[in-house]
């Protein structure tokens, strides 16, 4: 004669069943959770220990186990591991807290030559003074444990983020200002296209200058690459310095040509050079409008002087104070750092004046319009 099972039937909440098959149908929660949800679903259906056992794969006593733990726990129990016995916890809420505060501070402030921890560093420091500060655990803390409590703390303190502060503080406005000239410059643009505009009579020009460009030599030849053997080119690490070159240039926002020039420096009297080119680049009855940086360059007294003499012919947008990257060009720099730039090497500095030019040659073959996207969806234009 069969036994008669003397344990309490399940049961689950609609909130619970819903819980159950969702944690069933899981791809990626966790294996034994979604294996203990279609036993006790199973078992919930009608099928017996051992039925549930066979259709999962699993031992009998794995099914049991399963289900005693849910009767006397609850579900949340069954579905996940009840805490073990073991060594007690040896370091204290206010120990942690003690090393998490100590890790927010700098090193140099509490007597160190270095301006940033080392786990090895924090760790020695927690152990030399931890006993002292009444967490007598902290004396033997090692490294991996220290390493644990920090990630979970989310602290990286053997690490440095930048960031760039806003000291100037119209920073708003003029950022409003720039974003009012690209939106003026979108409505524009969407005039030529449809053919309402056939010429603008404000050109706007996106400036900057990209000071610093190395002209470097090999001191023997690159070697090619070869299937099988050589996968890329191999270079000599021994280079030749011949010096550097300043890359003054604008993007015209309107049809994407850059008119460019290159100068052994970027000084007020390069920049008027550079003033004087567009000049004679665009119509007599065209204003033309730059936006820039405050660089002393673009408002010394030589380019006043010169602006002058150019009434009504010239208007200046300026960038906030560290608000270069408002500035198109940037975009344009940044794509000429990773293709042209990107271990470029030339046998001299006229070689290198030669490929800018080149480059930016190719590049008005084919110009692209660069958009502005950031924050445009702010801008009214009135």
């Amino acid at each position: 004669m069969p036994f008669t099972k003397r344990r309490k039937p399940l049961f689950f909440s609609q909130e619970e069943m819903d819980r159950l098959r969702s944690l069933q149908r899981s791809r990626r929660g966790e294996q034994r959770g979604v294996m203990r949800a279609s036993l006790l679903l199973d078992s919930v259906a009608g099928l017996n220990d051992q039925a549930v056992a066979t259709k999962n794969g699993v031992n009998r006593n794995t099914v049991v186990r399963c289900i005693a733990k849910c009767l006397q726990f609850g579900l949340d129990a069954a579905l996940n591991d009840l805490q073990r016995p073991g060594k007690p916890r040896q370091l204290t809420d206010d120990a942690l807290a003690w090393i998490v505060q100590l890790a927010c501070q700098k090193p140099k402030d509490l007597g160190y030559a270095q301006e940033l921890w080392t786990y090895r560093l924090l760790t020695q420091h927690v152990r030399r003074h931890g006993p002292g500060a009444g967490y007598p655990a902290l004396q033997k803390l090692s490294r991996s444990k220290l390493h644990h409590l920090l990630t979970e703390a989310e602290l990286r303190p053997h690490k440095v983020r930048y960031y760039v502060e806003k000291r100037d503080p119209n920073f708003e406005a003029k950022m409003a200002d720039v974003l009012h000239v690209y939106k003026e410059v979108e409505i524009v643009n969407d005039g030529l296209l449809s053919g309402r505009l056939k010429e603008p009579s404000l050109v706007t020009i996106s400036y900057d200058e990209k000071p610093g460009i190395q002209a470097i030599a090999n001191t023997t030849p690159d070697l090619p690459a070869v299937p099988g053997k050589h996968p890329s080119v191999t270079r000599d690490y021994e280079y030749v310095r011949h010096g550097t070159v300043s890359l003054l240039a604008g993007i015209n926002l309107h049809t994407g040509q850059v008119t460019e020039m290159v100068s052994d420096t970027h000084k007020s009297k390069d920049f008027v050079e550079y003033l004087q080119k567009l000049d004679a680049a665009y119509p007599e009855t065209a204003v033309i409008r730059l936006v820039l940086d405050n660089s002393s360059a673009h408002i010394s007294k030589e380019t006043r002087r010169y602006l002058a003499t150019r009434p009504q012919r010239f208007i200046f947008v300026f960038t906030p104070t560290h608000g270069s990257w408002l500035n198109l060009i940037e975009v344009l720099f940044s794509k000429l750092t990773r293709s042209l730039l990107r271990g470029i090497r030339v046998a001299s500095k006229a070689e290198l004046i030669e490929r800018l030019h080149q480059y930016f040659r190719e590049l008005n073959e084919e110009p692209v319009v660069f958009r502005w996207k950031y924050k445009m969806d702010e801008v009214h234009i009135v």
